[in-house]
Order: C-alpha cells, then sequence, then structure tokens
C-alpha cells in the first residue's frame, strides 16, 4: 500500500450528506494551520497561529474576501490530534451548500482532497493506533445495535490489541530464551527451555483458542444476520413482519397474495442486528407481477440465515406447506415454524415438520407468543456462543485465519518439544509474524489497502 506524502495537508468532509445543524470539513498535515488561517477570518480580529485559543469563532472567506459561513474552528496541534498532525476543524452550518463551499476554498489554498478513511490510516501510520483499533473506528461508525457498538468500543479501547500484545509478549520471551539455546549451546547456562517456558507457552495457546472461540458471535454482532419469513399466502407473514418491527411497515389484507415486493428492515434479537425480509406468499399463480414476487422470495431464503416458516393454525399443515419445508430443508437451511393465529385455534399437536430448529405458537395481531419467537430467535442465532459484546472478541476472518495460524504454529511446538531449539524457534517466529498480522505490525499491503478503503471519505 502506498503511504501517503508525509508533507501532503488532506481536507474532506466529515460528516454525512444531507442537511443538519452542523456540518465538518477537517483539515489534516503540516500546513493545516496555515490554511485554515489564510481561509478564516476571526470575529474578534484574533491570530489563530498564535497563542493557546484553540477555538475560534469568525467567518470563511472566499477570495475575493466575501463571507462564506459563520464557523467555529478548532484546530488540534500535533501529536495531540487524532492523526497526530496538526488538524483544523471547520465548523460550519450543515448542508451540501456551505460545507462544499467551505472544502472549496480549503483545496484552492493548497490542501488535496483525503481519500477514504485517510485521516484513520494517518493515525495508524503515526502510531496512534493499530489495526485493530482502526478497523474498529469503522464499526462504531456502522454499528446497527448498542451490543454492537460496545463491541466496536472495546475494539476501539485497545481491549482485543492489549491481548494480542499480551499473547506476543509471552512468544517473545520464550523466542528469547530458545534462540540463547541455538546461539550458545556449549556456555554453562542454566536450562533455558524448561518446564516454566512450555508451561507458559501452553497458557498462550490456551488463550489463543479461547479467542478463536469468540469470532462467530463477534462477526454477528458487527455484520448480522438475514431472516426471511416465509409461508403460503394468507397465512399472516406481513402481520408477523409488523409485529416483529412493531410498526406497520407491510400492507395487510384479508385478499391472498397482498404482498408481491420484498421488504427489508432491521430488528434487533439478543443484541445482534436482523434484517428481516417480508416475502410474497408462495403458490402457483398466472399473475406475472405475483409471479416475480415468488421468485424474489425464493432468492431471499437462499441468501438467508435462518428462514421463518409461518403456518396458520385454522388450517393445520397442508400439503402446501409441506413441500415448502421440504423445498428449505433441500437447501439445508435453520427453519423456525411460527404457528400464527392462536387467537382463532390452537395448533395441531406434536411437532408436525420434524426438519425445524425451534416451533412457536403465537398471534401476530395480539402479540401474543412474541416474546417467546424472539427468545426462539436469539437462542439459535448466539446458541453456544460464549461471548458477551463488551468483552475480548474477535470480529473479522482475517484476525481469525492469523490467529489460527499463530495457534498451530504454538500448538506444533507444544506437540515437539524435544526437536532441536532452532525448529522450536521458528515455530515461534511463524507465530509472532502470525499476531503482528492483527494488530498492522507484519499485516501485508493488500490487507492494509482493504481495510481503509473501506472507510468513508472524510474519517
Amino acid at each position: 500500500m502506498p503511504a501517503p506524502s508525509a508533507t501532503d495537508t488532506i481536507a474532506a468532509i466529515s460528516t454525512p450528506p444531507g442537511e443538519g445543524g452542523v456540518g465538518i470539513v477537517r483539515i489534516s498535515g503540516p500546513r493545516a494551520v496555515e490554511i485554515a488561517a489564510r481561509v478564516f477570518r476571526s470575529g474578534h480580529g484574533r491570530d489563530i497561529r498564535t497563542g493557546a485559543q484553540r477555538v475560534f469563532h469568525g467567518h470563511i472567506l472566499d477570495g475575493a474576501g466575501h463571507p462564506v459561513d459563520e464557523v467555529l474552528l478548532h484546530l488540534m496541534r500535533a501529536p495531540h490530534s487524532y492523526t497526530r498532525e496538526d488538524v483544523a476543524e471547520i465548523n460550519g452550518h450543515g448542508g451540501a451548500g456551505p460545507l462544499n463551499a467551505i472544502l472549496e476554498e480549503v483545496l484552492r489554498q493548497g490542501a488535496r482532497p483525503a481519500r477514504p478513511g485517510e485521516f484513520t490510516q494517518r493515525a495508524f501510520l503515526n502510531g496512534r493506533i493499530d489495526l485493530v483499533q482502526a478497523e474498529a473506528v469503522i464499526d462504531q461508525i456502522r454499528a446497527r445495535t448498542r451490543a454492537g457498538l460496545q463491541a466496536a468500543n472495546a475494539a476501539a479501547g485497545g481491549a482485543l490489541s492489549n491481548a494480542i500484545h499480551g499473547m506476543r509478549e509471552r512468544l517473545a520471551g520464550a523466542l528469547a530464551r530458545v534462540e540463547a539455546a541455538v546461539d550458545f549451546p556449549e556456555d554453562d547456562l542454566p536450562e533455558l527451555i524448561d518446564t516454566a517456558l512450555i508451561d507458559g507457552l501452553r497458557t498462550a495457546h490456551g488463550e489463543m483458542v479461547a479467542l478463536l472461540d469468540t469470532c462467530e458471535a463477534g462477526r454477528l454482532y458487527r455484520e448480522g444476520v438475514t431472516v426471511a419469513i416465509a409461508g403460503r399466502p394468507n397465512v399472516g407473514k406481513s402481520s408477523l413482519f409488523n409485529a416483529l418491527l412493531r410498526d406497520a411497515r407491510a400492507i395487510v389484507t384479508a385478499r391472498p397474495g397482498t404482498t408481491r415486493d420484498r421488504l427489508e428492515e432491521y430488528i434487533t434479537l439478543a443484541g445482534v442486528p436482523v434484517k428481516l425480509i417480508d416475502t410474497a406468499g408462495l403458490r402457483d399463480t398466472v399473475d406475472e407481477v405475483e409471479r416475480i414476487g415468488v421468485e424474489q422470495a425464493r432468492a431471499a431464503f437462499r441468501g438467508a440465515n435462518l428462514v421463518l416458516l409461518v403456518l396458520d393454525a385454522t388450517t393445520g399443515v397442508t400439503p402446501e406447506d409441506r413441500d415448502l419445508a421440504a423445498e428449505l430443508a433441500a437447501q439445508d437451511l435453520p427453519v423456525v415454524v411460527a404457528w400464527n393465529k392462536i387467537d382463532l385455534a390452537a395448533p395441531p399437536p406434536g411437532d408436525a415438520l420434524p426438519a425445524t430448529q425451534g416451533c412457536v405458537a403465537l398471534s401476530a395481531t395480539e402479540g401474543t407468543g412474541l416474546d417467546d419467537l424472539e427468545q426462539c430467535l436469539g437462542d439459535l442465532l448466539l446458541g453456544g456462543l460464549q461471548a458477551s459484546a463488551g468483552q475480548v472478541m474477535l470480529t473479522r476472518l482475517h484476525q481469525k485465519e492469523s490467529l489460527r495460524r499463530a495457534a498451530d504454529s504454538v500448538g506444533r511446538l507444544l506437540e515437539n518439544t524435544h526437536l532441536s531449539p532452532e525448529f522450536l524457534a521458528a515455530d515461534l517466529q511463524d507465530a509472532l509474524r502470525a499476531l503482528g498480522e492483527i494488530t498492522g505490525e507484519t499485516t501485508p499491503d493488500d490487507i492494509l489497502e482493504m481495510v481503509f478503503s473501506s472507510f468513508c471519505i472524510g474519517k
């Protein structure tokens, strides 16, 4: 990944598009204060380049000296800033017009447009944060649930970084002793590869294995899952969709086939963001629009992590229900059955569709049984995952892959402690390199490029 020039001063709008009370244009680099001084006029005639003051009120001026916007200017001097460079943040009115006009004047004075993620990239390159913390920044921005935000905050605060650094220190200490045994085999030294060293490596290996077990929970909190609602027409899919949303999002009528387009909304279950999809009722139809809706429904099932199959308690299991259940089973999809309309009839006794992961009776119109359904879905999503949102956890597949290789290297060493120190040293070096990939010390350039290019411009 080509590093940006240290002499560049970069600028970008750091608040999202749209209208708001306040918007921010951020400038970072060696000329940040100089450029800010050229476009800003203090309301009290102060020179922003001198003195200890860090917040100024005034106006941004255009090239002819005309006011562009009334602003607050915040100065943060290196190294006490997000990027560890001089940073100026111009707080103007939050609309496209004033913010673009401010940015235009800043660029006219010599700043260049920032690339996606370049402010955070500079924070990483300048040693303010490591790669784990940099990735946590975008997780904080994109968090859809409180649990997801807690997981991102824990990583941004250094929880995972500290755990990885602790493992690296333990392995580095062991490597120093093993390499001493290699370099000075004939010297009169105490036994270097002793029980204490091996026990310490076993402890580190156990920590790695335990941390690997958190990856699926971390991924769920960060990425979420997709749950598709399936069923025949008029069994109450849209009513259940609305009930889970606590909002009348989907049109509900007594006429079968009302839902023709797929509707998507997010809910939270067990702290996990869930994309809930309401689909068209599955049946043979000559109506072209409804047929397209049925095709979209089947596509939604294929892309879902779990399918919520809605059955009508007033009719019991029909041949169409069995065909749909068989179709879902053939795709090896986890299925939860929701017996709807129990306010009108009791569901059939027993497990009518055995190839399912759960069965809940409810009334979507009255809200009966919704808590049981949410509990069932939450247990399935996080079942067996021993990780809470605020604890140390992996959240990305490349982190898992690197830690797995580190654990494999240490495990291989522990199985071959009888080998010569040269082999043990090689395993420890491999493990240290793999751990360094997580924090950014030995990360390949293509992964770094992927991480920072996924950021928005201005962060």
